[in-house]
């Protein structure tokens, strides 16, 4: 097996939050059976594509709740119920929130250069995002971009866009922005974007990843 090595120059890299540096899957969707049973909606099915969307926009297409005011006070309670099934996993020895390989060195090593420009780019709410990245002993970066700053959630590619301004960076192909994603729908909001896309096959195998138009897939972050 022959393994290349490239180097690239960006201008920003753009990082997914769960899935790509956390994994909170057992909480996640521990809690996501739970409104699949009290909303009576077929639970397999939106696991299809609940990856890496808003957890608003879940709950508005699965709960079938539109009202703004009941939809933001749901997310809550759903993100919340998702933290403290973490916590009780962690507790009992069963992973919680987890830091995936090679993301704490990574991550160092970004923030020991004095100039680098890197963001996080969740679907999570920011007290969802603060809470997980505490627990998982990561620090909560400079420039975030969380569901409540986007009106629409991925594969939309207006998370990365505004993401990449608040950096006041380009992020199309000639200005070299990068995204790390590993949701399919993380992957199309940063290809619909312009960016370069880093997939990581760290919560769906390569072949559902494959042909989404990612530049560059890995098993993980891992070197």
């Amino acid at each position: 097996m022959t393994t290349v090595k490239s180097t690239v120059t960006v201008s920003a890299i753009l990082f997914d939050l769960d899935g790509t540096l956390i994994k909170t899957t057992g909480a996640a969707e521990a809690a996501w059976l739970d409104y699949a049973n009290r909303y009576e909606f077929d639970y397999k099915e939106s696991l299809k594509s609940a990856h890496g969307m808003r957890v608003q926009d879940l709950i508005r297409i699965w709960c079938k709740i539109t009202d703004p005011t009941d939809l933001i006070a749901e997310t809550r309670r759903l993100e919340d119920r998702i933290i403290e099934l973490a916590k009780e996993l962690a507790h009992e020895g069963k992973g919680g929130i987890q830091v995936l390989p090679g993301v704490k060195e990574l991550l160092d090593k970004l923030n020991g250069y004095k100039d680098a420009k890197w963001a996080i780019v969740t679907s999570g709410t920011k007290h969802l995002a603060d809470q997980t990245l505490q627990a998982a002993n990561l620090p909560i970066p400079l420039h975030m971009t969380t569901a409540d700053d986007v009106s629409i959630g991925k594969p939309d590619p207006e998370p990365y866009l505004v993401a990449a301004r608040s950096l006041g960076v380009g992020i199309t192909k000639c200005q070299t922005g990068l995204v790390v994603e590993d949701a399919p729908s993380g992957i199309k909001a940063g290809v619909a974007s312009g960016a370069k896309v880093l997939a990581v096959c760290s919560s769906h195998p390569r072949a559902q990843i494959d042909d989404l138009g990612a530049d560059w897939i890995l098993n993980s972050l891992e070197t």
